[in-house]
This record gives C-alpha cells, structure tokens and sequence, in this order.
C-alpha cells in the first residue's frame, strides 16, 4: 500500500496545526512520524486516517483518495477506548461487525488474531481487568480486524509502563513484515527500534525526512575524539599550530579536534602523535549524534 500525502493543511480556528506537508510511503515501509508535543502528529494522522478533513490537499492510496480506501487502512489512536464489561472477544466480535466482517469470519479469525497479539488465553476476560500493555494489544487487534494493508499508529506506547512497552514494540516488529506501518511519537528509542526512515514535524511542518543511516551521516562532525594521559597535554597545543587543524576543544574526558579533511587528516595527526610519542587511549574518527541530539537540533 503507497500512501501519499500531498500539501496537507488544517486550520483550528486562528491555529494552523498543520501547514502544506507532504510526503510519499512506499508500500512494506515503516515511517517514524517524529516530533514534540502539540507538533501537528495526531492531526495530521486523523486527516490520514480519514477522521478529520484536511482544509487543503490529498491523501491517496495507491492512487485512490483516502475517503474510499478506508477499508484498507487500521488506526490505533494513543488511547483506544473499550467497554469495560466486554471480553476482548466479544469487543472484536463488536468491533468486526460494525466494519461488515460475517460473524462466521469473525468467529474463525478473532481466536487467531487475540493469539497473535498475545491475549489468546485473555479472549474470554473483561476488558477492564486489563492492563495498559493489554488494552493496547487489544487496540492493535482491533486494528488488524479487517486485514489492512496500511496501519497509522498514534503514540502507541507513550502512556505504557516498561514492560508494556516491551510487548507492544515486539508485536509491532511482527506486524511490520506484512504491512506499510505510519507511526507517531515523541519517543525516539521506540521509533529507532522500529522504523526505518523517520520524517520530523514541528509547527505543522515537514522539515526532515531521512533514514536513520542519512541522519546520522548528515549530523557527523568532521572531528577527531581523542583521549591521551595528562603528561601528553602539551601536545594539544602543538597541533594547534597545523595547517589542517582548525580548532581543539575539551569534551568530557577527552578532546575534539576539528579538521578539514576527515580521513586524511586523521591519518597525519595521529602519525604526528605517535611521532611525538603521545600515549592515546582513544581516537576516534568522525563524531556521530545519536538520534536524540539530532532530533533537539532540529526541534528546539
């Protein structure tokens, strides 16, 4: 399933919550929809999932607007409501009837689906005994019902305790071998565990769309992290003075020295080290962000 989203904009009153977005999802990717709180994530992917109505744009599936593909798409919002006196059974058994699924389809699939998402032993228990974790592997199901080809996940493990979490990524790692997966969060190490590629949002709009690998190139330093013991420290000062130097700063325990030419410059200032007889116990080339510094660059 290709999901495009073309110049989107949606206006609350004098809010714009989101603001001329666009971006393309090939069919088997699964997306990080990145950004802070109050980014314009949730709007935008009630507009995809064709709850709001955008107030310029289009949304297509595989070529067709949103509007008549519902069918094909799951929504998991960030808190997925429940009648607390139904059994989880009995909720999809709901849920599959309200979406046109025959009860003999839903009485053949609900079982496999609940063992699916780890609730198979739960079918026949209240919905309000359970657990956050549960509640949302129930949403997931829910979700799955109707076989989509494209899932749009809301936060989905932002109000879970640790263990919640857990269950909820790995179920999420299952799903995404079959299915185009769009996910929101502010969280990064959930959407690094996951996602391939990662689209940033702030004030409504796109301003970055990259895999983890491109981010992280694109972030790199061109420096040298380097660690030497304290009687070596007059060598700072000498290299300096190079050519291909351009500045040396403390960091932490060591030190960055900024040059022109990574790999070259690499190469002579560490020959220059060992010929001035300087002891390292680190040097390492080209200093990466993680995703999170990334992401305050880009946010803040």
């Amino acid at each position: 399933m290709r999901l495009e989203i073309k110049n989107i904009t949606k206006k609350f009153k004098h809010k714009t919550a989101v603001n001329g977005f666009s971006m393309v999802i090939d069919a088997n990717e699964c997306v990080g929809l990145i950004g802070p709180n109050g980014a314009g994530k949730s709007t935008l992917i009630q507009i995809i999932a064709d709850i709001l109505y955008a107030d310029e744009g289009e949304v297509l599936l595989d070529g067709q607007k949103n509007s008549s593909m519902k069918h094909q798409i799951g929504y998991l919002p960030q808190y997925p409501n429940f009648f607390s006196w139904m059994t989880a059974f009995e909720t999809l058994s709901f849920m599959g009837t309200l979406s046109g699924i025959s009860k003999t389809e839903l009485e053949k699939e609900i079982p496999l689906l609940l063992e699916k998402v780890g609730l198979g032993k739960e079918a026949h228990i209240h919905v309000g005994t359970f657990s956050g974790g549960m509640k949302q592997r129930l949403g997931i199901a829910q979700a799955l019902l109707h076989k989509p080809a494209l899932m749009i996940m809301d936060e989905p493990v932002s109000a879970l305790d640790p263990i919640g979490r857990r269950e909820v990524l790995n179920l999420l790692k299952e799903i995404k071998k079959e299915t185009t997966i769009l996910l929101s969060t502010h969280i990064l190490s959930d959407a690094e565990e996951i996602c391939e590629r990662f689209v940033v949002i702030k004030n409504g709009h796109k301003i970055e769309d990259a895999t983890k690998s491109e981010l992280l190139k694109r972030h790199q330093e061109s420096a040298i992290f380097l660690m030497i013991r304290k009687e070596d420290f007059k060598w700072l000062t000498m290299i300096e003075h190079l050519p291909y130097v351009k500045k040396v700063e403390s960091c932490g325990n060591g030190f960055k020295v900024f040059v022109d030419h990574l790999e070259g410059d690499a190469h002579r200032l560490l020959q220059h080290g060992l010929d001035t007889k300087v002891l390292f116990t680190k040097f390492e080339v080209g200093i990466q962000d993680n995703l999170e510094e990334i992401f305050l660059e880009l946010v803040v």
